[in-house]
């Protein structure tokens, strides 16, 4: 070939290659092709769909009250026009083109809100996603925490139960054969379990989520916290990678867990100012090191006795109604269950994955039938050692201060555990029923000294 020939093909090559970059310029990187809103009581979520992820900028503008999210080539597939906006301060999403490739998405909002954004990877039901948080000043902020003086012990108040619906909105949870969804199952049972418990004179509950929106794991403790709850119970579904895995399960957290907590607690000047400990509460803000340590390690101690107390109970109920996975209750490091002062179990209603419990979960009858045992569970518990100051504890005190009452032996029962939820001590216990061993049968009916 000659020079002139071969510095013409080079010419044509390098033609094609500026057209070829010309091309790949306009295309776009990534598309929104969906895009969902989740109204919460304290903030609301709009998440955007896309093929991949993207870069993105946010920011707000007020006169009027905007947010502006800026992503880069990216080219809009859906219409956002459409979406549902009740409940959430956006009154209209406005979008536009800017530089030829890239999208300008506008929320036009009726009050001043906090915006926040992230990206979340593919689960088993979306891709990659776009999020905005959008929080509102006035419902961020949170109640005060009601603190119970001494005097309340004799004001008969109720026991209170938080009770937590997991997963939730963007995040639904494990999915089983047909679709069925987690968030949606647990709901249910939490919302039947909240009626059953409120239909108990001296008991009342309160549910960290009422509705398809997410909360964080840290804040359904702080739920839990501001309600000063008397137990928190988290509903879960669990799923396993092989269908075959079935049957209930209750956790508790792990000593690892709540060793693990207790040095964050110390180590957070927010957490180390708050109150511990139940009745009166105790601030660590004004203690030295060596003090706090030892007041919150009682406080965790102390909640997850009483954790692994309800706990057996609610598995022993359970048990009668369906197949449990462990008969014993479990202990693992789970963040909702990480509240130093308060008690707090995990209910996994079943395996979600399993096609046969799955098809049982997701009918009304079945959940009805899981919530009333996790309540007849509650309810054993709270009979049995009511907190002090209750109702309960009043009835089960007046008028016999002084006299024994009877208990009938269950399955699973020890004398050692019998102590330790009446509070009293396992020779007291021998003593009030000539035994001469720690020896106790299923249906013997034994009497309980007064603590």
């Amino acid at each position: 070939m000659s020079a002139r020939k071969h510095k013409t093909s080079a010419y044509f090559i390098v033609i094609l290659g500026v057209l070829w970059l010309g091309i790949v310029s306009v295309s776009h990187a990534a598309n929104v092709t969906n895009a969902r809103v989740w109204p919460a009581p304290d903030h609301t979520r709009l998440v955007f769909e896309i093929t991949s992820g993207v870069e993105h900028t946010l920011f707000s503008m007020s006169s009027p009250n905007r947010i502006v999210v800026d992503m880069s080539n990216v080219k809009l597939l859906t219409d956002l026009s459409d979406l549902p906006l009740a409940g959430s301060p956006i009154k209209r999403i406005r979008s536009a083109v800017r530089n030829k490739r890239d999208l300008r998405v506008v929320l036009d909002v009726a009050r001043q809100v906090e915006p926040k954004s992230f990206l979340l990877k593919p689960n088993e039901q979306y891709g990659n996603r776009l999020v905005i948080d959008l929080y509102e000043h006035e419902k961020t902020q949170q109640a005060p925490k009601v603190v119970r003086s001494v005097d309340s012990q004799h004001q008969k108040r109720d026991i209170v139960v938080v009770i937590d619906a997991g997963h939730g909105g963007e995040d639904p949870g494990a999915l089983g054969p047909g679709r069925v969804r987690e968030k949606d199952v647990v709901l249910a049972i939490s919302k039947e379990l909240k009626a059953l418990v409120g239909s108990q004179r001296g008991m009342k509950a309160e549910m960290t989520r009422d509705g398809d929106y997410y909360v964080g794991l840290r804040q359904r403790t702080g739920v839990a916290r501001k309600h000063n709850a008397d137990l928190l119970v988290s509903i879960h579904a669990d799923a396993f990678n092989k269908p075959q895995a079935s049957g209930a399960s209750v956790y508790a957290l792990s000593k690892r867990g709540a060793t693990s907590e207790a040095a964050r607690w110390l180590a957070q000047k927010e957490n180390s100012a708050d109150l511990i400990g139940g009745v009166g509460g105790v601030s660590l803000d004004d203690k030295d090191d060596v003090l706090a340590g030892v007041l919150l390690d009682l406080s965790m101690t102390a909640s997850l006795n009483a954790s692994l107390g309800v706990g057996n109970h609610v598995l022993k109920a359970m048990g009668g109604m369906t197949r449990l996975h462990k008969k014993r209750v479990e202990q693992a490091g789970f963040v909702v269950l990480k509240s130093p002062d308060i008690p707090s179990i995990l209910v996994e209603t079943g395996f979600i994955s399993n096609p046969v419990e799955a098809s049982r979960l997701k009918t009304r009858k079945y959940q009805k039938k899981m919530a009333n045992a996790i309540y007849r569970g509650l309810d054993t518990h709270f009979k049995t050692t009511p907190p002090p100051g209750t109702l309960l504890s009043y009835q089960q005190y007046s008028g016999q201060a002084n006299s024994p009452k009877q208990y009938k032996i269950q399955r699973g029962d020890t004398l050692s555990g019998i102590a330790k939820r009446n509070q009293v001590t396992v020779s007291q216990l021998r003593k009030e029923n000539s035994l001469r061993s720690d020896h106790v049968k299923i249906g013997q009916v034994i009497r309980i000294p007064a603590s």
